[in-house]
């Protein structure tokens, strides 16, 4: 066993060397190169660039922070979901009326956190994949197949995509709730938070969940969650969004559900100082002088109409 772990040791260096100082050709190199496990063939280039851009005082770039609070939980009658509505571009507000909360069937919904476009294009498109399917099998799509797809897709990206996600819905199973996590991970709890604002989101789940929660109960608990996400996270703000998906009937969208940041009373009870009016005649004015505009035009008349 030591001498066939030595020579693999010694072959794989012997590779990382020549991936490094390539001295062979192409074709040499992919009979040389290890099949299968992970491959480190553009370690030695990237290691090179990020020197060169070091030495000449450039920095690599960086992932832009983003900033939400998006919130599921499981009550006794379906899923209750509840998100933000604030969207950030690093330390600006871009948007404070963001729709966070995205359709992907009549009884599946999912709350996105992260990048704003990925989160909107990868729900549209499971949404699309997701109505074929119905179409095919002529039934209702299962929560467990949107989790599915959105796994796959996240996972083929290898996390640059930028979607976490909270997914919710309720099938012939009952009610289901997931976390899926930009690299294609996922998790099935009762309640689940993601997002800048999850931690402070997660201290009142914790300290107020229960089991067989009616839907006035989950909803209280839910916007409370935001709350906290909203006060005590700086990428998170403006209101509350909540939307049930219940085990029968139909799901209930309550876009702006609560607006804890409502200003038109202080706006109403504001007022503005007047504008100060400036009489004719406070400005000086030092001097004057006209000069015709004849003096700096050339007049030419010729026979005929211009050539072009």
């Amino acid at each position: 066993v030591e001498s066939f772990q030595g020579k693999q040791e010694q072959k794989f260096s012997s590779i990382m060397t020549e991936m490094a100082n390539p001295t062979l050709t192409t074709a040499e190199q992919l009979n040389t190169r290890p099949r299968g496990g992970f491959s480190f063939d553009l370690f030695a280039r990237d290691a090179k660039l990020g020197g060169q851009m070091k030495g000449a005082g450039q920095v690599m770039p960086a992932a832009m922070k983003t900033g939400t609070t998006i919130v599921g939980i499981v009550f006794k009658g379906g899923v209750c979901l509840g998100a933000d509505t604030r969207a950030t571009g690093g330390s600006e507000v871009a948007d404070k009326n963001c729709e966070k909360i995205h359709y992907l069937a009549d009884n599946i919904y999912c709350c996105g956190a992260g990048t704003a476009a990925d989160t909107e294009k990868t729900t549209e498109m499971i949404a699309s994949q997701l109505e074929l399917h119905r179409l095919n099998t002529n039934m209702q799509p299962r929560v467990v197949t949107a989790v599915t797809l959105l796994k796959r897709m996240l996972f083929k990206h290898q996390g640059h995509v930028s979607a976490a996600l909270v997914l919710g819905g309720c099938d012939l199973n009952g009610p289901h709730l997931y976390h899926i996590y930009p690299h294609g991970s996922t998790g099935k709890l009762p309640y689940v938070t993601m997002g800048s604002g999850s931690l402070a989101a997660m201290s009142v789940f914790e300290a107020g969940w229960k089991e067989d929660m009616n839907e006035e109960e989950a909803i209280e608990l839910v916007k409370d969650a935001i709350h906290a996400g909203i006060f005590n996270d700086l990428g998170s703000g403006s209101n509350v969004d909540i939307t049930i998906v219940p085990l029968s009937g139909p799901t209930k969208v309550m876009r702006g559900y609560d607006t804890p940041n409502e200003q038109a009373d202080l706006r109403g009870n504001y007022v503005r100082p007047t504008a100060n009016k400036v009489a004719p005649g406070a400005t000086a004015v030092l001097e004057t002088w006209f000069e015709p505009l004849k003096a700096l035009v050339t007049v030419e008349e010729v026979d005929g109409p211009m050539g072009l």
